[in-house]
């Protein structure tokens, strides 16, 4: 029987690839067979525990230190990612953060800067480092993570980061429409409410128990969860999806 899951002999890197999410898409795509390009910034510990982990277990992964908002660092990141382990099939943009909960009235331009900057400009710098080389070989897969936020506007203080994702949305339609003629696909994954460093930095337990009673399914979704969705998609199993967002929130938002 085929595996249409099948990631061996594909290469991928991975933004933002220390913990969480990121870190979690790591593992499940060189558990599928992927070798796996781990890109960070700032936790470099994060980003080799994840890669010794791969190795351990049988798959191979390198460690790729960038600053994804200047491109100056994010053309080195790719061409690293290359060289060690081969032309690009797939990319994570998983990259980003909502920086710090800022209400309108005191949003700073320096805030807004820094948010647009790295989830969305991060985003669309490595999207056009890494799609030269997938167009001249007319295949690739790419995924954007974006946030329940960018539909709903977010939790208290969140409005620049969700329109940051709601902007990274249409991003992904305009590329998919770009890339798809060139064999690439590029799709989002839209998480809700996930158990990762990302709430434990930005909500605390009374938000996160407001958020759950929100959720049909009655809890938190896992990194995992999240990242078994981004394999489907980067996958020939989803050979025909293209341009969409697939929400992963255990209910909290139907569409």
């Amino acid at each position: 029987m085929q595996n249409y899951m099948d990631l061996t002999g594909k290469t991928a890197l991975v933004t933002g690839a220390s913990s969480g999410i990121g870190a979690a898409t790591a593992a499940v795509l060189a558990d599928l067979g992927a070798c796996v390009a781990i890109g960070y910034h700032n936790n470099c510990s994060g980003a080799e525990a994840v890669r010794d982990g791969i190795i351990a277990a049988g798959g191979k992964a390198v460690t790729i230190q960038a600053d994804m908002r200047q491109m100056a660092e994010v053309r080195p990141l790719v061409d690293r990612a290359l060289s060690e382990l081969g032309p690009l099939d797939i990319l994570v943009n998983n990259a980003g953060s909502l920086v710090k909960r800022v209400r309108m009235r005191d949003l700073t331009e320096g805030d807004w800067d820094e948010i647009m900057d790295l989830n969305l400009k991060s985003s669309v710098l490595c999207t056009q480092a890494a799609a030269p080389g997938m167009i001249e070989r007319k295949t690739g897969a790419i995924v954007n993570v974006v946030s329940i936020a960018a539909h709903n506007g977010g939790g208290p203080g969140a409005g620049p980061y969700a329109a940051s994702k709601a902007a990274l949305i249409a991003m992904t339609k305009s590329q998919a429409k770009e890339l798809a003629p060139h064999g690439i696909r590029v799709n989002a994954v839209s998480p809700g409410v996930i158990a990762t460093p990302f709430h434990e930095v930005f909500s605390t337990p009374e938000m996160i128990a407001n958020f759950v009673k929100g959720i049909p399914l009655g809890r938190v979704g896992q990194s995992i969860e999240c990242a078994k969705v981004i394999a489907f998609l980067v996958s020939d199993a989803a050979s025909y999806m293209v341009g969409e967002t697939v929400e992963v929130n255990g209910g909290q938002l139907m569409r």
